[in-house]
């Protein structure tokens, strides 16, 4: 596992850098013809989600925020690769890390190419697990995310486990942006929950440690610091 001192010394993206996109912004709450999920709405979910579920212990895939902050209790984790879909910037959000005024864009699992990440044993009882996990990532609905039980491999062999494929006929994907793109909102926006750029941050120390390296989160947090410099010399 590499050294994280050596990771923050490489890194451009500071946490300096970083603090200086702190806003304080205040939840503007739920936005017009995205109503908030109710408890039966997530109990109907879990339900749909375990009946499509393969025998055995329940796993999911984590590959961005999951790795910091899993949402529910685990047992065990095992580093994975999925094949066939990639982490993306290509979600817009109006909330969270974004405002209406100025939008954010978070990750999802996009099709095409394959993604390194960890795969977590969701501890007895599931269903408590599982709910606890879909009301952090799920708040509103429609949702952008469809639950899939996906192929996982490991060094101990393929399993089953649980991803958020982000649906591209949603409006709010956005996932032909460029990296310039990508890093000019990424370097600007935040909301509630924090800054875009601290999501990045976050996300690239993690798989460091983990000794996954993203090479096309490694550009953009580089991308990301630039701008972040640069406007901070900038007079207002």
């Amino acid at each position: 596992m590499p050294d994280s001192s050596r990771i923050k010394k490489q890194l451009a993206l500071t946490r300096e850098l970083v603090a200086r996109t702190a806003r304080q912004i205040e939840d503007s709450g739920p936005l017009p013809g995205w109503p908030s999920m109710s408890d039966a709405d997530y109990d109907c979910t879990v339900k749909e989600v375990l009946a499509r579920a393969p025998a055995g212990p329940k796993w999911v895939f984590a590959y961005g925020s999951l790795l910091w902050k899993p949402a529910c209790e685990i047992m065990e984790s095992r580093s994975a690769v999925v094949r066939g879909y990639h982490r993306s910037f290509c979600i817009r959000v109006f909330r969270f890390r974004g405002t209406q005024d100025r939008p954010g864009l978070m990750m999802g699992l996009d099709r095409g190419g394959q993604c390194r990440g960890m795969i977590f044993h969701i501890a007895d009882p599931v269903e408590v697990g599982l709910g606890k996990l879909f009301r952090r990532e799920w708040t509103a609905k429609p949702s952008i995310y469809v639950p899939r039980w996906l192929t996982a491999q490991t060094s101990n062999g393929p399993l089953q486990a649980l991803g958020f494929v982000v649906n591209r006929d949603d409006r709010r994907y956005v996932g032909r942006l460029s990296a310039e793109d990508i890093a000019d909102v990424l370097s600007k926006a935040a909301g509630h929950w924090g800054s875009c750029a601290e999501y990045l941050h976050e996300t690239v120390v993690h798989l460091e440690k983990l000794g996954i390296h993203d090479q096309s989160l490694w550009h953009l947090q580089q991308l990301v610091a630039e701008r972040i410099a640069r406007d901070s010399e900038t007079p207002q």
